[in-house]
């Protein structure tokens, strides 16, 4: 073996980033508001969104570093919707199981508080009003319809991205999605119902 077919073995794969070197902050300042956006749809708080958001990103870097993650830098982003949806599932349930044997052992003699809730939307283009009223009509939904609008819309993603990340078909993603508006126009054409009485 010569000297240059000893470099192309030990050489990393075009398509690999150096995880350590990649500019994250740039990365998440383009990405960061519709990966919380949807955690939150996700979680039971804003901090748990934000844990969840956290960890999934930590999960993308460690495949990263080992070189276990298959595709390039254009399958970071569903790889990262697909984990905050499996984190979140899995923190419910521990959350769940917690709370169910603080019950049982009598642990929680104090009266919880419900953690107010934080706001879905984070900008300062829309009005206060229109954006309580869009995040109540997502929360109304059931969240296999609200989870895939969220993804359309703001998470730029096609139907048959939101397929592979929810693990659905892609007709199934396009159903939900146009079922999901219909219930969202309907709660919000109620709303201002009420608010023109």
């Amino acid at each position: 073996m010569n000297e240059d077919s000893r470099d192309d073995v030990t050489a990393a794969p075009a398509s690999r980033v150096d995880a350590d070197a990649y500019d994250w902050r740039a990365w998440f300042d383009v990405h960061g508001r519709k990966l919380l956006l949807f955690a939150r749809q996700q979680t039971r708080s804003d901090a748990d969104a934000q844990d969840i958001v956290q960890e999934a990103i930590l999960r993308l870097l460690g495949k990263l570093r080992d070189g276990s993650f298959v595709g390039g830098e254009e399958a970071w982003l569903p790889y990262i919707f697909t984990s905050i949806r499996r984190l979140a599932i899995d923190f419910g349930r521990r959350d769940d199981r917690r709370r169910r044997r603080e019950d049982a052992v009598g642990a929680d003699d104090q009266v919880h508080e419900m953690e107010p809730t934080h706001p879905w939307f984070d900008s300062e283009s829309s009005d206060g009003e229109t954006r309580e009223q869009l995040e109540r009509g997502l929360r109304e939904l059931p969240e296999k319809f609200s989870e895939v609008i969220i993804l359309k819309v703001w998470g730029e993603k096609t139907f048959a991205e939101i397929g592979e990340m929810l693990e659905i078909s892609q007709n199934t993603a396009a159903s939900r999605y146009r079922y999901g508006l219909e219930g969202l126009r309907r709660t919000l054409g109620r709303a201002r119902i009420k608010g023109d009485l």
